[in-house]
C-alpha cells in the first residue's frame, strides 16, 4: 500500500496523543469523533455509520466498506456489550488499528465508547476512573448516557464527567431514555440539558434523543420520528450540536435518508442488522431479520456461517432460553468458533456485511467521499484537536446546582418501560 504526502501529514498531526502512544508505528488513521462529525457537516445532509463492533467480522466489514466508499466512519461498542461480546471499550482500538494496517485502510476512523450508561448517581464515582482508562486504551470519542436518570441528575452527571474527557475527543450526550413509543424526548428537555452544559462551558458534539425508535429487533413500523427530530435539532441550532441517531436497524431507507437530509444528524448507530447479516440470516431491505411462521430466524443457505454452525448456535440459544432479541449474547461464546471456520466462510461473513454497509454509506447516508473532508479538517486545524463547535451563550449564574434542581421540577413525568436498550 502506498500513501500520499497528504496522508502522511494527516497521520502525523491528526492522531490523538493516546493513539500515537499506543500505536507509534501504525499507519491507521484513528481520529477523534469530532473529525468525523465535521466531515459530515462539511458535506452537508450527510451522516455516517457508527457500527457496533460486536465481532471481528463486523469490524473488518465496516473498515472495508468505508475504504470502498471513501467514507469517514465510526466503530463503536457500548458499555453493556462488554458483558456479551469479545470486544469492549478497552480492546476495540486494538482491533481497529490491527485491521486497518492489515487491510491497508486509509480513511479516517473514530473509536467510540457508546452508551457509557449511568443509571444511578452513585455510578458517577466509578466513571471517574473508567473514562480515563478507556481513553488510555484508545477510545477517541465517548457517549455519556445518563438518560436513565432524572433530568437534573443527567445534567449534573454530564457536568461532572465532562472534565474527564480530553478536549480533543468526541463527546456525545443523551436526553430521553431510548425505549420506543413511551417517553419521547421534547425540545424543552433537550434545551434543559444543552443549555445547562453550555452555561458550564461544555459543548458536546452530538446529542442522542428518544425520537421513536427502539434498539435491537424492530417489532413495529413506527420507527424514527423525523419531524420530532427536526424540531428538536432546530431548537438547539444556536448551540452548534449535531444529532446522533440510535437504533437504526429496522427503519426504512427512506426514513434514514430523511434523517440525514432533514435534520442535523451526522452519526447513525447500526448494530443488530450487521450481526444478523454476518451470521447469514435472511433480512428485509431495512436489515431487520425475517422470522418464519414459527417465529424462528431464517438462515440463508451458503451465506454467513455454515449451516452446521448455525444449528449449534440455535441449540445453545435454546438451552439458555434466549429470546430472539437476546441472540446478541451468542457473540462472546461463539467468536472463537466463528474464527475457526474455513476461510471462504469467514470471508463471506465479512462480505455480506461490507456490501450492506457500503449501500448505507453511499445510497442512504450520503457519506460517500467524506474521508477527504475529514482529512481537510485536520489539515485546516493543524492538529488532532478541532476545538468546540459551540460557544458559551448561557449565564453560569443561572445554572448553579440549586437552580438546576429548581428548573428540573418542570420536567417531572412518569417513567417509561424498562428493558435492554443497546443498539
Amino acid at each position: 500500500m502506498s500513501y500520499s504526502a497528504d496522508f502522511d501529514k494527516v497521520l502525523a498531526i491528526g492522531r490523538p496523543p493516546t493513539i500515537k502512544r499506543l500505536f507509534p508505528n501504525s499507519k491507521a488513521l484513528i481520529v477523534s469523533g469530532k473529525v468525523i462529525d465535521r466531515a459530515m457537516m462539511k458535506k452537508g445532509k450527510a451522516m455516517t455509520i457508527a457500527a457496533n463492533g460486536r465481532s471481528s467480522a463486523v469490524i473488518r466489514a465496516t473498515l472495508k466498506a468505508a475504504q470502498r466508499a471513501n467514507a469517514a466512519v465510526i466503530v463503536e461498542i457500548a458499555k453493556s456489550e462488554a458483558d456479551y461480546c469479545p470486544i469492549n471499550m478497552w480492546n476495540l482500538a486494538q482491533y481497529v488499528d490491527a485491521f486497518c494496517n492489515e487491510l491497508g485502510i486509509t480513511v479516517p476512523v473514530a473509536v467510540h465508547a457508546d452508551h457509557f450508561g449511568l443509571k444511578k448517581s452513585v455510578e458517577v464515582e466509578k466513571a471517574r476512573t473508567d473514562i480515563p482508562s478507556m481513553i488510555d486504551a484508545g477510545i477517541t470519542s465517548i457517549a455519556i448516557d445518563a438518560s436513565h436518570m432524572a433530568e437534573e441528575d443527567n445534567l449534573l452527571a454530564n457536568i461532572e464527567l465532562s472534565a474527564y474527557i480530553p478536549g480533543w475527543a468526541g463527546y456525545e450526550t443523551e436526553v430521553g431514555e431510548i425505549k420506543g413509543k413511551a417517553g419521547l424526548s421534547t425540545p424543552e428537555e433537550a434545551l434543559f440539558l444543552i443549555q445547562g452544559l453550555n452555561a458550564h462551558g461544555i459543548f458536546p458534539d452530538w446529542i442522542a434523543l428518544n425520537n421513536g425508535t427502539t434498539h435491537g429487533i424492530e417489532e413495529s413500523d413506527a420507527g424514527i420520528q423525523v419531524e420530532l427530530t427536526r424540531e428538536i435539532h432546530e431548537a438547539l441550532g444556536k448551540y452548534g450540536i449535531s444529532g446522533a441517531q440510535h437504533g437504526t436497524s429496522g427503519n426504512s431507507a427512506e426514513r434514514l435518508r430523511r434523517i440525514a437530509s432533514e435534520t442535523a444528524t451526522t452519526k447513525a448507530n447500526v448494530a443488530t442488522a450487521l450481526q444478523m447479516i454476518s451470521w447469514g440470516l435472511e433480512v428485509n431491505p431495512y436489515g431487520n431479520a425475517i422470522l418464519d411462521e414459527k417465529g424462528e430466524f431464517l438462515k440463508v443457505k451458503g451465506a454467513g456461517v455454515t449451516e452446521e454452525m448455525w444449528q449449534e448456535m440455535v441449540a445453545y440459544a435454546n438451552d439458555k432460553a434466549l429470546k430472539k432479541g437476546d441472540y446478541k449474547k451468542l457473540n462472546l461464546p461463539f467468536e472463537k468458533k466463528l474464527l475457526a471456520q474455513p476461510r471462504e466462510v469467514r470471508e463471506r461473513m465479512v462480505k455480506g456485511v461490507e456490501d450492506f454497509i457500503y449501500d448505507l454509506l453511499v445510497h442512504c447516508f450520503n457519506a460517500g467521499d467524506t474521508a477527504p473532508l475529514a482529512m481537510e479538517a485536520i489539515l485546516e486545524a493543524g492538529s488532532c484537536d478541532l476545538g468546540p463547535k459551540g460557544k458559551r451563550i448561557e449565564n453560569p449564574g443561572e445554572w448553579t446546582r440549586e437552580k438546576i434542581l429548581e428548573r428540573a421540577r418542570a420536567f417531572k413525568k412518569e417513567g417509561g418501560p424498562t428493558g435492554n436498550f443497546d443498539d
